[in-house]
């Protein structure tokens, strides 16, 4: 299936209309299925699926990559069905989870039924790599050229994943930004890289979901153009997690735990007194 289909429209420019179309990216309903059985079922890109479910898989602390035995992607009416095929194990706590459930899955926090359990600690991060600040601004300068979605439509989120020896290691693009993250996840996954040893890119606002995500990955390090939510920071900050917002060619902004970067603000009282 293709990621962008070209459009219809009429655009005002220079003060007349004009006939033309343009490239958008395309999304469909992905069912992620396990054992038979559907747990979400997600707008996104139709591309990376096999990726994407084992990024999910992974992400919601569904299984261990061990513990998926098989992906594979089927054509179903309305849409596509990522189905995976879990060890037994992973099978019986992924059912416990599911009786557990008081109601329907949704987008985000996946088959989750309390508050509690949405809003709950992620693990802590161990990751030691440091990066400067010309690295950080470097990381985010090398998006435009790998986003080759967003070139084409304007309309596409990207997730990748930095290391200051290789830069861009892989990238993945989606109409969701937490499937560019999963889709991110299960890139690194099939490939045995360590997230620790690099840090995560994002195009997008940083929610606490996104954090969990990344946190489930064992990144030290996530750069994001937009800025974080509130709950993000307190989130970031209870996982040993650096997060960076506001990332352009001109700086950055710190909000958690920023000995990971050498030239960091010493005494973070000063710093929210700034």
């Amino acid at each position: 299936m293709r990621t962008a289909l070209p459009m219809p429209r009429h655009a005002w420019r220079a003060g007349r209309w004009q006939a033309g179309t343009r490239a958008l990216p395309d999304e469909v309903a992905v069912a992620l299925s396990y054992n038979g059985t559907a747990q979400a079922v997600m707008m996104a890109t139709p591309a990376d699926l096999e990726e994407f479910g084992l990024g999910f898989t992974l992400t919601e602390g569904i299984a261990t990559r061990a513990e998926v035995e098989d992906i594979t992607v089927a054509e179903v009416p309305g849409g596509l069905d990522v189905q995976m095929t879990l060890a037994a194990g992973a099978e019986a706590r992924l059912a416990a989870r599911r009786r557990a459930m008081a109601g329907p899955v949704g987008c985000g926090l996946c088959g989750l039924d309390t508050i509690a359990a949405a809003l709950g600690a992620p693990p802590r991060v161990g990751a030691t790599l440091t990066l400067t600040p010309a690295q950080i601004t470097d990381a985010m300068a090398r998006l435009p050229g790998n986003q080759r979605l967003h070139d084409a439509t304007r309309a596409a989120h990207a997730a990748a994943f930095f290391t200051p020896a290789g830069g861009i290691m892989a990238l993945r693009e989606d109409v969701g930004r937490h499937n560019a993250l999963d889709k991110l996840a299960g890139a690194l996954a099939r490939t045995g890289t360590e997230a620790a040893r690099g840090a995560v890119v994002l195009t997008c606002r940083i929610s606490i979901d996104m954090v969990q995500k990344a946190a489930a990955l064992g990144t030290g390090l996530v750069i994001a153009a937009s800025a974080p939510t509130a709950h993000a920071v307190r989130m970031a900050d209870a996982a040993g997690l650096t997060l960076i917002g506001l990332a352009r060619a001109d700086g950055f902004e710190v909000f958690t735990h920023p000995h990971r970067i050498p030239d960091h603000i010493p005494d973070r009282r000063a710093a929210d007194v700034a």
